[in-house]
C-alpha cells in the first residue's frame, strides 16, 4: 500500500501539520488505527503536562568518563553511557 502525505489540523492549536508517508507507514506497522490529532509541538507539550518532566540522574560514562545525566537511577555494577557512547554501542551491535 502506497502512502501519500496528508495535511491534518491540530485539535489543540488549529495549525495544519503534515502526516508524512513515513509516519503513516510507522502508524500502520504499530497497529495504530487513528491518525494523530495534535501537531508535534502540541504532542510534546501534552507529554510534559501528562507525564511531567523527567527526573534526571547524574552519572559518569563507563566508556569515556564524561559526566552525563540519564533518565533512570544508575545501579551498581551496570554501565552507564553518555549519549555519544550509547549511540556508538547501538551502532556496533548491528
Amino acid at each position: 500500500m502506497a502512502f501519500e502525505e496528508k495535511t491534518l489540523a491540530c485539535v489543540e492549536c488549529g495549525a495544519d501539520f503534515p502526516f508524512t508517508a513515513e509516519e503513516q507507514e510507522f502508524y500502520q506497522s504499530k497497529g495504530f488505527e487513528n491518525e494523530p490529532k495534535r501537531c508535534q509541538p502540541c504532542r510534546r507539550a501534552r507529554k510534559q503536562r501528562v507525564g511531567g518532566p523527567r527526573q534526571m540522574h547524574a552519572a559518569v560514562c563507563a566508556k569515556c568518563g564524561k559526566d552525563t545525566e540519564v533518565p533512570f537511577e544508575p545501579r551498581e555494577g551496570r554501565p552507564v553511557y553518555c549519549s555519544d557512547c550509547y549511540s556508538q554501542q547501538q551502532t556496533n551491535r548491528y
